[in-house]
């Protein structure tokens, strides 16, 4: 049986453009609540669920760093901005009735949790949802990274990557309409063929940590409960 197949605990990797919806920019009330659900659905089925979103809808640290901002200055900006879409999907969980913290890697007591692994292992035990912020704390460092590495050491079983596509192609889908969806590959080869699915430093994480990786479209209907159950939605990562 595929390890994908045997879950429990699951580490979600939102981007923060994906909470644009149709926006140009910030957050989409609907989208947000949409996920939220999503989300609790899961968790009210007994999945333990943790979250790591990106900033890229409110602010791209890399992107500012290139117009002349110091990139220390400006990944710390970016990790800002993850706080508050962390915030925000945070109240919006916590309107469905069921606790949800948000642990921060950045020192932000007034609004989050200090990130302890420890701490966080155990209130996925309890039923509790997480949201991970500020990414690794470190600059340089961009959240896909910071999601592998919460996903090892919460010793998930699953590390889900949501995107507005669904799964990983062989070229842009956007743009080519000839593009041929991945069902299944093997870290060596979406590493060889460069298919810019996350960043090398976390697949190579994911590999050498035996972390089995489903890329999917968040916005399919039952796309993450399918997914999770084991279902062939997206595209599967695996050894």
């Amino acid at each position: 049986m595929s390890q994908i197949n045997k879950v429990q605990r699951v580490l979600l990797k939102l981007s923060g453009e994906a909470l644009m919806g149709q926006f140009e920019f910030g957050i989409d009330p609907k989208i947000l609540k949409q996920t939220a659900r999503e989300v609790v659905s899961q968790q009210k089925q007994g999945i333990q669920l943790a979250l790591v979103i990106g900033g890229g809808n409110i602010f791209r640290g890399a992107g500012l760093a290139q117009s002349g901002i110091d990139r220390v200055s400006a990944d710390q900006m970016g990790m800002l901005a993850t706080v508050m879409n962390a915030l925000a999907m945070q109240d919006a969980i916590k309107k469905l009735g069921v606790p949800c913290h948000v642990m921060s890697a950045l020192a932000i007591d007034q609004v989050g949790e200090p990130y302890s692994a420890m701490t966080a292992r155990e209130y996925l035990s309890q039923g509790h949802l997480v949201i991970f912020a500020a990414g690794t704390g470190n600059p340089y460092f961009t959240t896909d990274t910071a999601a592998s590495v919460r996903a090892i050491e919460i010793q998930a079983d699953l590390l889900l990557k949501a995107t507005k596509v669904d799964g990983i192609y062989d070229a842009d889908p956007m743009k080519n309409d000839k593009a041929v969806r991945y069902d299944q590959l093997s870290y060596d080869e979406a590493i060889a063929r460069e298919l810019g699915v996350m960043d090398l430093t976390a697949m190579v994480l994911c590999r050498e940590n035996k972390m089995p990786l489903g890329v999917f479209n968040m916005f399919d209907e039952g796309a993450l409960a399918g997914i999770i159950a084991g279902e062939s939605i997206g595209t599967k990562i695996e050894l």
